[in-house]
């Protein structure tokens, strides 16, 4: 069966908006855990302002104090340039960048259009380019946008080439909120490797209408093999008010192993993670084997 890489996003996009700070220490401890599990790569944390997201105020001391672990993939969004060299005195593996296909989306989020931020990540690749380290584009509202509706394919196309100008290494289309059909998912993801076929494409969903591990699904049949996900479920954009976050990192691995393909990471290791994780909290998560068990855990009759 296909190997499929499992990238964690907890501790970046999962934490990002919550309402409390969670601790440097246990962000450490939750961060050490998911290494042990075997995941492919961990978003760690993003190099953005303090003022902008409260939460990773503490970025340099969490990426620093991790224990790292052969084999995985730190990485870390930043926004800018200030944000890049903040991420290279920390030794990220690899820098994420970010923009949204949607010009409505980007102006909302970052207050500048598509295009200004793409022209602003010119400045940070050549700064990186001294440096040996992977870069990652991603394209949020790939699927759709809250505001503009239907996305476009040929624009998720430009902005790919114009991405793959700037010397990234890989790319990743986010369904930023949920807006992703399953059919849609095949039908991009197929023409994309059709036009590069070694690009190394990730797929990052949100299950805000219930659809995320459907669209991973249609994903690997068109030939994705990396998926970016999220430990209890949490995250989701500001801009799908009351949805669920991302898609659950065991929920999604607990799947995809019993259908037989191939995944480095240990289940029980990642739902050990997973009630850490709802231990620090002060609300329950979303995700559904934390809280009905693998399909291999029987029960007795008399708890019936």
């Amino acid at each position: 069966m296909k190997r499929i890489f499992i990238h964690d996003v907890i501790t970046r996009d999962g934490l990002q908006n919550e309402e409390q700070f969670i601790p440097t220490d246990k962000k450490i401890e939750l961060i050490n855990q998911l290494s042990n599990t075997g995941l492919d790569k961990i978003e760690v944390t993003s190099f953005v302002s303090p003022k902008a997201i409260p939460n990773l105020r503490d970025a340099e001391d969490v990426m620093k104090k991790i224990k790292r672990k052969p084999g995985v993939t730190y990485s870390a969004l930043v926004p800018n340039l200030k944000g890049a060299e903040r991420a290279i005195l920390c030794a990220v593996d690899e820098i994420n960048l970010l923009v949204s296909v949607s010009d409505t989306h980007n102006l909302k989020n970052i207050h500048q259009t598509t295009n200004q931020t793409l022209e602003s990540y010119k400045e940070v690749m050549r700064f990186l380019s001294k440096e040996d380290i992977l870069v990652n584009g991603s394209l949020g509202t790939s699927f759709g946008c809250p505001f503009e509706g239907e996305i476009p394919e040929e624009k998720v196309l430009r902005l790919i080439d114009q991405y793959l100008e700037l010397g990234v290494n890989g790319i990743t289309l986010a369904d930023t909120t949920g807006m992703a059909t399953p059919s849609q998912v095949y039908q991009l993801s197929t023409n994309i490797l059709n036009h590069w076929p070694d690009l190394p494409l990730t797929l990052h969903f949100h299950n805000t209408r219930g659809m995320g591990l459907a669209n991973v699904m249609e994903g690997i049949r068109a030939g994705v093999i990396r998926f970016d996900a999220s430990l209890g479920g949490l995250g989701g954009c500001p801009f799908a008010p009351g949805a669920s976050g991302n898609i659950c990192t065991e929920d999604l691995v607990h799947m995809l192993k019993f259908m037989g393909y191939e995944i480095r990471t240990d289940l029980d290791q990642l739902i050990n993670a997973a009630k850490y994780l709802q231990s620090i909290l002060t609300h329950d998560i979303p995700g559904q084997i934390v809280k009905a068990g693998k399909i291999t855990d029987l029960h007795s009759t008399s708890e019936i």
